[in-house]
């Protein structure tokens, strides 16, 4: 429900761009770090209850939006729902710049060795630190080809291999 508002608006506001730029965009919007952006704006840290041992991540918070927009379609529909999306949404819509690169570093990292026909890049991942809801993960991104590798480490396999791949880009553009 929530990727399918976000995908209507984008579409709303900008016609004329392309199927894929449509949908970098709204993976953009719909990541865990923005919902969880939206999450402490909509004060949701401070009604949620959780064990005291347990932390309200970012991966809660943003679980806290969709559901919170998922009760609000299943109450008043999906006209309802929309216009919940939109208004926590405003500011993240607002200073959209669809213009502007709405590419991870993954698929940034991977276009350009494309362009360059060389091989993908190999993400392997070097450790898993702390307990099963507050996990550090460190991965590699190796380019063997290249006899390169970066690291990068975050709360989610994710966001390393991002962190990692925006490291290697940083280092091919020497």
């Amino acid at each position: 429900m929530l990727g399918c508002a976000v995908a209507d608006e984008l579409y709303a506001r900008y016609p004329q761009l392309p199927e894929g730029k449509l949908t970098r965009l709204r993976a953009g919007l719909v990541r865990e770090e923005a919902l969880a952006e939206i999450g402490e704006r909509l004060g949701l840290r401070g009604l949620l209850r959780a064990e005291p041992s347990t932390p309200l991540t970012p991966s809660i918070l943003a679980d806290a939006v969709e559901a919170l927009v998922g009760a609000v379609f299943l109450d008043a529909g999906y006209a309802a729902a929309r216009a919940a999306v939109l208004a926590a949404f405003g500011p993240l819509l607002d200073r959209l710049d669809p213009a502007g690169p709405a590419k991870d570093a993954k698929t940034e990292l991977q276009e350009a060795l494309q362009a360059r026909r060389q091989k993908l890049p190999e993400y392997r991942i070097v450790s898993v630190r702390g307990a099963a809801h507050q996990q550090s993960f460190e991965v590699e991104c190796a380019l063997p080809d290249l006899g390169l590798s970066t690291s990068g480490s975050g709360t989610s396999r994710q966001r390393a291999e991002q962190q990692a791949a925006q490291a290697m880009l940083a280092r091919l553009d020497k």
